[in-house]
Parts: C-alpha cells; structure tokens; sequence
C-alpha cells in the first residue's frame, strides 16, 4: 500500500508507492512536472492519491502517466474530474527520449515512485525499473526481518 508521509507536519504530503519499490529493483528515477486540473491538486494535497497499478507510457514523443488514482475532491464546485484518467507528464524532449530508450530495453518499466511538491508544483519521479523474481522478494523480506532482530537484541 502507499504510504503518505508529510515533508513537515503542515506542509504538504509526499506520497510513496511503497509496493514498487517491493516488486520493482530500482535502476534510475527523473523528476517530471504533470498536467493537473485544479481540484486534482486540491486531491493531492489532502494526500489522496493512490500510485500502485500506475505505470508510464511513452506516446508520440509525450510521457503519460497511466492509472494514477486521485480521489474527487469533495468540495469542487464543478464537475468532479475523472479518478484513473491518463495525465501527460512533464519533461524535456531529450529526457523523454532517454526514458524510451531504457524502457525498450527487456524487463525494464518506468513506474512512478512518488508524488510530491516542490516550490508549490506537483512532481511525479518516474523511475526506471526491472521487474523482481519471486525469490528476490523473499531475500529481501530476511535481509528486513534479520535487521529487526538485530535492532530488537541491542534495545
């Protein structure tokens, strides 16, 4: 599941896909603008946003970001906005260019880790990534559970 954390107890929240970081190996990540409605951004800053299941399509030279969930905003005074629509992501040609490249390459993804602002913008990092084995999952649920143990004995 997601996790939302807030940079600052007031400020506004980042939200983690803490499942792709579970299912994925993390190779690279880029930050990229998106393209929002307005009670979209309201949505996010309430922290409603759900990243597991979303990916990114590269389409005619333009990044999409697919399957993002954001949740109506409650107060909109218009018509509400769609939950799961495809929203185009922000970059230089270049970096979108490289991003196609990689993610051609076999078993690799461009999954988006988190959601964040920054100097009052909505971020997307899109990262680069390659799909986890089974048992890679299982090593890296010891490696945790022997780093548990280990803190629970010096406490």
């Amino acid at each position: 599941m997601p996790k939302s954390k807030g940079t600052r107890s007031d400020g506004p929240p980042t939200i983690i896909n803490r499942k792709a970081r579970h299912d994925y190996e993390i190779l690279s990540s880029h930050e990229a603008g998106i393209a929002l409605q307005g009670s979209e951004v309201k949505s996010i800053l309430g922290g409603k946003v759900n990243l597991v299941g979303a990916h990114c399509n590269v389409v005619d030279g333009e990044l999409w970001l697919v399957d993002l969930d954001i949740a109506p905003y409650e107060q909109a005074t218009t018509k509400p906005h769609e939950r799961r629509r495809k929203r185009k992501l922000l970059m230089h040609k270049k970096e979108i260019h490289s991003l196609r490249r990689r993610a051609e390459e076999k078993g690799l993804a461009l999954i988006p880790t988190k959601v964040y602002f920054r100097n009052g913008r909505v971020k997307v990092e899109v990262s680069i990534a390659r799909g986890k084995k089974h048992y890679d999952k299982r090593e890296a649920i010891a490696k945790k559970d022997q780093r548990r143990e280990l803190e629970r004995k010096e406490k």
